[in-house]
């Protein structure tokens, strides 16, 4: 239920952006974007700039890295729940929604964009690895080690995301709103898929 809440939450929004006009919550965006004005050169902006990369075509390889592990291990049914949340769901959500809504980015980004700020797809992929290496790498005990590294990262994304101007803060909410109910409501999709693994896993026939 949280899930389709935090995703109808971020589709809300892009609708409303859709309409033509600055929306209600741009006067935040503005005084943030005047907040984090800085250099387009030094550490910060170093710092930025690979989280830039990180997140682009690159940020690809890292879940299709765990994918390509998860199938070795013949843990397929893990593997499909990483694609479906890190890579498919960018491609079926993420991708129509950036055209439907085509908000404006920020003038003069520091990085190369392209067209459609809302919502943040960097941030969304962020979310979505994060969240999905929770769930088919850690044990529920140990989750909670996880998610203070992965929320930094999480964070540092959506910060990297308006200190290059490339998006708004809105768009960066949104797009890790997006990315966790989506996220949640796989989650509960393949559960029982990831329980059979799991069972499987202790009776030693993962690959059956």
């Amino acid at each position: 239920m949280s899930g389709s809440a935090l995703l109808l939450g971020s589709l809300v929004t892009g609708l409303l952006l859709s309409g033509g006009g600055a929306p209600f919550f741009q006067g935040v965006d503005d005084r943030w974007a005047a907040w984090v004005i800085g250099s387009p050169r030094g550490a910060a902006a170093t710092f930025a700039t690979l989280l830039d990369r990180l997140g682009g075509p690159l940020g690809t390889v890292l879940p299709l890295a765990l994918i390509g592990c998860l199938c070795v291990y013949g843990r397929w049914r893990s593997a499909l729940f990483v694609f479906s949340a890190a890579i498919g769901a960018n491609i079926l959500l993420v991708l129509p929604l950036k055209r439907l809504v085509d908000r404006p980015r920020p003038p003069h980004p520091w990085v190369l964009v392209n067209d459609g700020s809302f919502p943040s797809g960097q941030v969304f992929s962020a979310v979505t690895l994060v969240i999905a290496a929770a769930v088919v790498l850690f044990p529920p005990r140990a989750r909670r080690w996880w998610w203070l590294p992965g929320g930094a990262y999480v964070l540092a994304m959506m910060w990297s995301r308006t200190w290059l101007h490339a998006q708004w803060l809105s768009d960066t909410l949104a797009g890790a709103l997006a990315g966790i109910g989506t996220c949640l409501l796989l989650w509960r999709l393949f559960a029982r898929l990831l329980e059979a693994e799991a069972e499987r896993a202790a009776s030693n026939s993962l690959w059956l």
